[in-house]
C-alpha cells in the first residue's frame, strides 16, 4: 500500500537558483515517512518517552528533477520489508506522475542509548509489508 503525503514547496525551501535545495528532498521524505508512521497509529512522541526511536542507517537517493517555487509535490512512501529491528521503504518525491526523488530507506528501531530493539508490532504488519 502506498501512503501520500502532500508538499507544498516554499520561498524558504529552494536555494538561489530558484530549485529545490537537494537536502530538502530528505526533509520531505522524513515528513512522509512520519505520517505513515501516524497512521499506522505509532505514536513516536509516546515511543521516545518509552526510550524507543527509529533512526534512518542507509539512504541511497537519485535526484531525477528540479521542483521550484510553488510546486506541488506527494512524497510516498512504501514500505518492502520489515524484519526485527529493520525496515526498508522505497519513497519517491514526485509532481503530479514525473518522479523528481527516489530512496531507498532502510530504518532501524533502537533505545536512546543505540541498542537495537524490535520495531513496534504495527509497523511489522503494515499491509504492504506484508505483501498484501
Amino acid at each position: 500500500m502506498t501512503h501520500r503525503f502532500p508538499i507544498r514547496i516554499h520561498y524558504e525551501d529552494t536555494d538561489l537558483s530558484g530549485f529545490v535545495y537537494h537536502a530538502n528532498y530528505l526533509r520531505f521524505c522524513e515528513r512522509g515517512r512520519s505520517d505513515w508512521v501516524a497512521g499506522l497509529g505509532i505514536d513516536q512522541g509516546a515511543m521516545r518517552e518509552g526510550g524507543l526511536v527509529f533512526a534512518v542507517v542507509a539512504m541511497d537517493c537519485r535526484f531525477l528533477a528540479p521542483a521550484r517555487l510553488g510546486d506541488d509535490l506527494t512524497v510516498e512512501t512504501v514500505p518492502l520489508s520489515a524484519g526485527g529491528v529493520r525496515a526498508v521503504l522505497d519513497q519517491r518525491v514526485t509532481r503530479g506522475e514525473a518522479a523528481l526523488f527516489a530512496a531507498r530507506v532502510t530504518l532501524v528501531c533502537m533505545t536512546a542509548g543505540g541498542r537495537p530493539r524490535r520495531l513496534p508490532e504495527a509497523l511489522r504488519q503494515a499491509p504492504a509489508v506484508r505483501g498484501d
